[in-house]
């Protein structure tokens, strides 16, 4: 696909196309549903609703998908779309009802979803604060795929800072969406076991592959208002934060205990480190930085 055309099909916010659309998504019996998301993780969640949304008894329909706007990615640095925009093109969903705003506050956004009258909005690894003004446009509110067990590790990292814990059980979640950070009732969670082997990547997708098993399911309820009523809040003496991996802490001291090294080397596979360095000291441990989720001088 030529480049120039793919840019400015992603940048279509024409006002008249999204109202027709509007007019057929609310002419339909099914109710509209708006999906946000932008890595490859959350393309799995997208699947789901895709596939879910195709069943003759099937209760929505994906109106529209909201990601992040295109970036420079790989060696080429060429501008591309997110992952979640790719997968959604190629399944051959319509250019013009693919939003990327930069912020989801933008008064153009806005106006164009609420064109669209969705009924619900989900969520799955978005990448962008939702303002209030966003979480009043869906009647049904805005629901949040968490990969962890909330109140636990809310926040950008919640596999990376589970691993680098060495927690045993960790899970996945599916919260209505509230201004706080991650702090909505919970509709309902999965457990899962944590290997020890597991690295972060694999962590992430088998939750997010959960996650949607668990929203399909769950999305009846969702839909006829029946799950407000069983959401249960957060209890808020039991929260834990799970902030962004900084790049210092992608240092590692090989005088370390192995179980502590290998606590913080599995969470970093989700860590872009540009470069590294190798200090040897007198008693020959070193100290490394990771690149690329991969060790370098390791002996």
């Amino acid at each position: 696909m030529n480049s120039s055309l793919m840019l400015r099909r992603f940048f279509c916010f024409n006002s008249t196309t999204t109202a027709v659309a509007a007019t057929s998504s609310t002419s339909s019996k099914k109710k509209p549903l708006v999906f946000l998301g932008s890595p490859q993780v959350s393309s799995t969640v997208l699947d789901a609703l895709f596939e879910a949304s195709k069943a003759p008894n099937s209760l929505f329909e994906v109106a529209a998908i909201v990601t992040q706007p295109p970036a420079r990615r790989d060696r080429g640095k060429k501008l591309m779309p997110s992952p979640v925009a790719e997968f959604a093109l190629d399944k051959g969903f319509p250019s013009d009802l693919i939003f990327t705003p930069e912020r989801a506050g933008e008064d153009t956004f806005l106006s164009n979803l609420r064109a669209l009258q969705p009924e619900l909005c989900i969520t799955a690894a978005y990448g962008n604060i939702l303002p209030t003004k966003f979480l009043n446009i869906p009647p049904l509110g805005t629901v949040n795929i968490h990969p962890s067990l909330l109140p636990l590790y809310r926040g950008a990292a919640p596999v990376q800072r589970a691993l680098q814990d060495g927690a045993k059980e960790t899970g996945v979640s599916l919260a209505f969406t509230v201004r706080a950070l991650d702090a909505g009732p919970v509709i309902a969670y999965e457990t899962l076991e944590v290997d020890d082997q597991i690295k972060a990547p694999d962590l992430l997708a088998l939750l997010f592959s959960e996650g949607s098993k668990l929203l399909i399911h769950e999305l009846p309820s969702i839909l006829d208002g029946s799950a407000r009523l069983k959401a249960q809040p957060q209890d808020d003496s039991k929260v834990t934060l799970a902030p962004k991996i900084s790049v210092e802490e992608s240092w590692l001291s090989f005088d370390q205990e192995a179980s502590v090294l290998h606590n913080k080397v599995s969470p970093l596979f989700l860590f872009p480190v540009k470069y590294e360095c190798v200090v040897i000291t007198c008693n020959f441990f070193r100290f490394v930085r990771l690149q690329g989720g991969q060790g370098h001088g390791l002996k």
